[in-house]
């Protein structure tokens, strides 16, 4: 686990990346990590929220629908919170138009964006990352405390 804090006077940006085991436990450690660092970001629990349900749906995809591990990068700017989860698959999520009431999954993407947050994905050369996007309400980082 890395944890990378800069000065505010040069850059506002806090970073903090962990590699995932692919697991079944993944998405709540996952989540569990989210919180923890928000909360010594200065993020207080409830601005966190959003951002801890997206980390939870972008890794259990991960978990889900590839076979090797993932990784999670958690950047705080300002008021926003960029949530990256890297795995091995080169396929595209998708998100389905509309998902009958007794089907498993398909919904989480869909539900990102009318949560309001910006997704994209980049391809990589050993798979792709997703981006999620998330505002933190009036909240800004104030870096790290250890």
């Amino acid at each position: 686990m890395t944890t990378t804090a800069t000065s505010p006077v040069h850059d506002t940006r806090t970073t903090h990346h962990v590699a995932l085991a692919r697991s079944g436990h993944a998405p709540a450690v996952a989540r569990t990590i989210t919180a923890r660092w928000l909360s010594l970001c200065g993020v207080p629990p409830d601005a966190a929220l959003d951002a801890v349900l997206v980390v939870s749906e972008l890794v259990t995809n991960s978990v889900r629908h590839t076979t090797g591990p993932c990784a999670l990068t958690l950047t705080v700017h300002e008021t926003m919170v960029d949530i990256a989860v890297t795995d091995t698959s080169a396929q595209l999520p998708t998100v389905r138009a509309s998902s009958g009431a007794d089907e498993n999954g398909g919904r989480g993407l869909a539900l990102l964006h009318d949560m309001g947050a910006r997704v994209s994905v980049v391809l990589t050369a050993r798979g792709k990352t997703v981006h999620a996007t998330v505002a933190l309400g009036a909240q800004a980082c104030h870096g790290l405390v250890e």
